[in-house]
Order: C-alpha cells, then sequence, then structure tokens
C-alpha cells in the first residue's frame, strides 16, 4: 500500500492527509498532535474514524490544515481521516456513516450586508 491523500474540509478550514502503513504516529503542520491540538476533546475527534475502524497505530498520519479555527481544523482532519478509511477497506463505510463522519458539515457564516450592522441585526431605530 502507498500513500493515500484525501482532502477534509470543514467552515474556511481545509485539511491534506496523507495515510501510510506505520506505527501510528499522527502528525499535524509538523507538530506531533498532542502539541498541536492539547485539549482532549480536541484529540479525542480526531482519533474518533482510527478508533471506530480499529485502525489506531497501524498507520502513520501526516496531515497539513490551514484556515479556520481549532474545532473546524480537528473536524476537517476527522473528514479526511474518515474518507482515507474508507478508501482502504469499503465495509469501513458502514462503519462511519452511520456516525456521520462521512458528511460534511455545509455551514458556513453568513456574510454582513451594507446598511446592517451584522449578517441579521440591524442599526438600533431611535426616534428624537
Amino acid at each position: 500500500m502507498e500513500v493515500i491523500h484525501k482532502i477534509g474540509r470543514r467552515k474556511t478550514a481545509v485539511a491534506r492527509a496523507y495515510v501510510a502503513p506505520g506505527k501510528g504516529n499522527i502528525t499535524i503542520n509538523k507538530k506531533d498532535m498532542p502539541v498541536y491540538f492539547p485539549s482532549a476533546a480536541l484529540q479525542y475527534k480526531v482519533n474518533q474514524p482510527l478508533v471506530m475502524t480499529n485502525n489506531e497505530g497501524n498507520f502513520d498520519i501526516t496531515v497539513n490544515v490551514y484556515g479556520g479555527g481549532i474545532t473546524g481544523q480537528a473536524e476537517a482532519i476527522r473528514l479526511a481521516l474518515s474518507r482515507v478509511m474508507c478508501e482502504i477497506d469499503a465495509e469501513n463505510r458502514l462503519i462511519l456513516k452511520p456516525e456521520g463522519l462521512l458528511t460534511r458539515d455545509p455551514r458556513m457564516v453568513e456574510r454582513k450586508k451594507f446598511g446592517q450592522k451584522k449578517a441579521r441585526k440591524k442599526f438600533q431605530f431611535s426616534k428624537r
């Protein structure tokens, strides 16, 4: 098996995951995962596709991620890894699909409109 490359997106974050057989090292932007994501909740999100398909420790994963915040980046990585797990074994799709890990979350920030304070909030009207 050679290196598998997949892309995951969430809000404005884009993650490119490169997966090769190995010992289970996860490198994100040239840093180890616990250094890049100190929060246990974000580490859980990144590992979720690997844990559900019983593949933790089987692959060396290198990820380049940019844009968005840390939560959006973690969820973009999760989508990319889920897509990789489906390419490795088609039966993994039956495990990941019901959990919603193969669905790209389409929610984006709504743009600010002119003549308004924010996307939906209006300027306060004062009658004097």
